[in-house]
């Protein structure tokens, strides 16, 4: 079978489409395995869900970055939700065009990343010049007086930060 993008299958009647939004919203449902905080259509990973015929769909996720450990977890328990609810033959196809980006974080994600004591990556904005210092505010006071402890915490999307002002250590979800 030829994997095609998924736009290139004929549009689906509005049957299809209720039925479709119902199982992608199933499939966005699935927390990640690495931040069970926020699910997979919080985090932005989830990019779509096409029925291709009765009974068989095919989802497409964008990892958080090349060869993220995570992708195969998140596609089993894609699998897992979609034939609990009566999909057997559900195929995950991971595309990396467009890149993700920590853009695609929505903000309830952000909120519940903040709400764990995980400092959400800034939103981008189109609007004036990028500023050249990053400040990460303390999940925990809300200072912005924090300062890096190692790059890497406890995935390669976050790094370890400790708060001066109340010390405690954080993770900051890196910016994309």
């Amino acid at each position: 079978m030829v994997n095609t993008p998924l736009e290139e299958h004929p549009p689906a009647t509005p049957l299809e489409q209720r039925l479709e939004d119902e199982l992608k919203a199933l499939a966005g449902s699935v927390p990640d395995p690495e931040l069970p905080m926020v699910s997979l259509a919080e985090l932005g990973v989830l990019r779509g869900l096409k029925i291709l015929a009765p009974g068989s769909v095919e989802v497409e996720l964008t990892p958080t970055y090349t060869g993220c450990p995570a992708v195969e977890a998140m596609s089993a328990d894609i699998e897992q939700i979609l034939h609990e609810h009566g999909i057997p033959d559900v195929t995950v196809r991971s595309v990396l065009s467009p890149p993700w980006s920590t853009d695609d974080i929505s903000a309830e994600g952000r909120r519940k990343l903040a709400e764990s004591g995980i400092a959400p990556p800034r939103a981008h904005t189109a609007e004036g010049p990028i500023p050249l210092t990053l400040s990460v505010r303390c999940p925990h006071c809300g200072s912005t007086d924090t300062e890096l402890l190692s790059r890497f915490s406890s995935t390669a999307c976050k790094a370890l930060r400790r708060c001066v002002s109340c010390r405690e250590p954080f993770d900051h979800f890196k910016e994309l």
